[in-house]
């Protein structure tokens, strides 16, 4: 079982930067792969990125590419996602999930969710 609590979220100016954290309970963190999603309003749930359980891979959405990185520390059991050059168009609530099955990158099986954070990015 893994529990999954998103923070770091809040309102920002286009161009801005924000850093979300997602820190996960358990201590089999490390041998999940995790991932970041987000959904606008009255828009399906999209992919945003996803870190290898070791951290030497990572992928990204073309929309974020160049803009938002992924990182974890199996230390500590956290995952952020640092988001730079925000756009309106980013405005979302953003979720971490964790996943122990599935293909890398883009069909990981995402067992568990956290509640999500909210970001809004003002144009």
């Amino acid at each position: 079982q893994v529990q999954l609590v998103e923070s770091g979220g809040g309102l920002v100016q286009a161009g801005g930067s924000l850093r979300l954290s997602c820190a996960a309970s358990g201590r089999i963190f490390s041998t999940y792969a995790m991932g970041w999603f987000r959904q606008a309003p009255g828009k399906e749930r999209e992919f945003v990125t996803a870190i290898s359980w070791s951290g030497g891979r990572t992928y990204y959405a073309d929309s974020v590419k160049g803009r938002f990185t992924i990182s974890r520390d199996n230390a500590k059991n956290t995952v952020d996602l640092r988001m730079n050059s925000l756009k309106p168009e980013d405005t979302a609530l953003y979720y971490c999930a964790a996943a122990r099955a599935g293909t890398w990158p883009l069909n990981l099986k995402y067992d568990y969710w956290g509640q999500g954070t909210q970001v809004t990015v003002s144009s």
